[in-house]
């Protein structure tokens, strides 16, 4: 871990936003890994991950998508975005910004939540050579268990409301522990995740243009007994959206390494470095 080092840097989209990314890399590296973030998670959350990954031998770019941490705008209530162009505008720029940084290396891609939902937007997808899903499924609500389903509505129907009229946009740090979203977030993320199709129909209509049938690099998706979004019926269906890419599911419990908890977020914290020696021998792959 000593021997990676981590710089700042800005990666630039195409429509000209800015958007605050981290590299670390280690002596001598193999290969490139892209990390694309969950929803409201900004990039240092991922920052112990990126260091294992880059110790054993990758360039990694962590970054943040518009409207979250480093790349928030002064005001975020009157920012104008729509959530998939965090997939068609911001993933692509933070995968330029990694080949440039780490030129003729290999690259691939770890996708959190989101991250692994919006791969199919990216227009240079074809640039990756694998991906690594994290905790994905479809968003869709009855398809999450019971207990969880009252917290669900509660944050769609109050808790988001009212915080959209109370400050312009969610915000974070209560019932919702992720960063501040912007309402162009908000907004559809609610909208999908009460459609048992969630986005898939959307895509051949007004969520085009759209590469998710054109991706043919292979995608293994990890996911964990106690994550009640993405389970052993959701992920599959979020699969099922990338219909040329030859893919599989890996399901974990807890106690498999030894913990009491992963839920969604839990596979990027301190106690899982085996699970992140599985990812990264899955990415280390010719």
């Amino acid at each position: 871990m000593s021997d990676v080092n981590a710089r700042d840097l800005i990666a630039v989209a195409a429509d000209g936003y800015q958007l605050s990314a981290r590299l670390m890399q280690g002596p001598a590296p193999t290969h490139a890994v892209l990390v694309s973030s969950g929803t409201g998670f900004p990039k240092g959350f991922y920052d112990r991950f990126a260091r294992h990954l880059a110790a054993r031998g990758a360039v990694v770019l962590t970054f943040d998508m518009r409207g979250i941490g480093g790349s928030r705008p002064d005001d975020l209530a009157a920012m104008d975005m729509t959530y998939e162009d965090w997939g068609r505008l911001d993933m692509p720029a933070a995968l330029e910004a990694l080949i440039a940084a780490a030129p003729g290396l290999p690259v691939t891609h770890v996708g959190h939540s989101v991250g692994g939902h919006f791969a199919g937007f990216m227009p240079n997808h074809a640039k990756i050579t694998r991906h690594a899903f994290v905790a994905v499924g479809s968003g869709y609500w009855r398809h999450h268990p019971l207990r969880y389903n009252p917290l669900e509505l509660f944050f769609w129907w109050i808790y988001g409301p009212l915080s959209l009229a109370r400050h312009g946009y969610v915000k974070g740090g209560s019932l919702w522990r992720g960063a501040d979203l912007p309402r162009g977030v908000f907004l559809p993320w609610r909208h999908w995740c009460h459609d048992r199709h969630y986005y898939s129909r959307r895509l051949q209509t007004e969520l085009q243009p759209n590469h998710f049938t054109e991706m043919t690099s292979p995608i293994r998706s990890w996911i964990f007994t106690d994550d009640p979004i993405a389970n052993p019926r959701t992920a599959p269906a979020l699969l099922a959206v990338y219909p040329r890419a030859p893919s599989d599911l890996v399901l974990h419990a807890p106690q498999d390494f030894g913990i009491q908890r992963i839920g969604h977020e839990g596979a990027f914290r301190r106690g899982l470095e085996p699970l992140w020696d599985e990812i990264a021998d899955w990415l280390e792959q010719p």
